[in-house]
């Protein structure tokens, strides 16, 4: 029998290790050309639509960011049908004005990583250069928005996430020189995931909670794993009822461009691409260019 597609993909990232709430659920062991995702993907009904739920860190926190297999994580909710991903992020703030508790959907990247991970999918004699100039869904990042407020919690769409390598904290010269650079948010995981969520011409936003001020403020608690698990367990609650209004919202199909991502992206003459590489790549790059 067919699978239903499921209509979400939610990412936990540190301290969302289970979705709760779900029921008929299904745990799918995948492998994909780029190794396995970083945990099992669960998949369950909420609200009456299925979602698919995957710890980015892996069950009980075993995986740092930048061990973090991006590539297999996307691929695999790619190859199970999901169009639309939410991402759950902890992140520190760097703005007086977002506070510990509060959400923030941000709507810019800056990539501060170091280059240790893997960044596309893309390689091999196939080359694409993808756009993301706006690198999150502004329909998701609008209906996920629209949740949250739903929710009863104080919500700020828009801002520059400046991510970082990790796995330590910044230092203060460099949380002063992210909030020099207008950034907003800091955290560890969302570069290179929202680039390869583009990619997979997947819909990607970010429900980012903030549970510290990072380690700039002079006044405030600085950011430690007590401080940022602390502030996400208070927040479960939040989030969950935030997906569940979230899948009730969202339409049956996308009218974004982000599922056609791809369309003017590919560069490299399709009777040059190495037939390995091409089955490789298949599941993206089936609809533009035939085998």
């Amino acid at each position: 029998m067919e699978r239903e597609k499921p209509a979400l993909g939610v990412i936990g990232g540190s301290g969302v290790y289970q979705m709760a709430g779900l029921t008929d659920i299904q745990t799918l062991e995948l492998d994909t050309p780029f190794g396995k995702p970083s945990s099992p993907i669960v998949v369950g009904t909420l609200s009456g639509k299925r979602i698919a739920f995957l710890a980015r860190h892996g069950i009980g926190h075993t995986i740092t960011p930048s061990e973090v297999n991006y590539r297999a994580n996307i691929y695999a909710l790619k190859k199970i049908g999901v169009e639309w991903v939410v991402s759950i992020n902890a992140c520190g703030s760097l703005r007086e004005d977002y506070r510990p508790g509060e959400i923030v959907i941000p709507d810019q990247i800056f990539d501060y990583t170091l280059g240790a991970r893997e960044r596309s999918f893309f390689g091999e004699g196939l080359v694409a250069h993808v756009s993301v100039a706006e690198p999150f869904c502004s329909d998701l990042s609008t209906h996920l928005e629209n949740a949250v407020n739903g929710a009863k919690a104080t919500v700020h769409y828009r801002g520059t996430f400046a991510i970082i390598e990790g796995p330590r904290f910044s230092t203060k010269a460099e949380s002063n020189f992210f909030r020099s650079m207008n950034c907003s948010i800091v955290g560890m995981t969302a570069a290179p995931e929202a680039f390869l969520a583009r990619e997979a011409e997947l819909c990607y936003a970010i429900m980012a909670h903030v549970t510290d001020y990072d380690v700039w403020h002079t006044t405030e608690e600085q950011v430690s794993v007590e401080v940022v698990i602390r502030t996400l367990q208070r927040n479960a609650d939040l989030a969950q009822k935030a997906i569940q209004l979230l899948v009730e919202a969202l339409p049956d199909d996308r009218s974004c461009s982000c599922g056609d991502s791809l369309a003017s992206s590919l560069i490299t003459r399709p009777e040059l691409i190495p037939p390995a590489t091409l089955e490789k790549l298949d599941l993206l790059v089936g609809r533009y260019i035939k085998r």
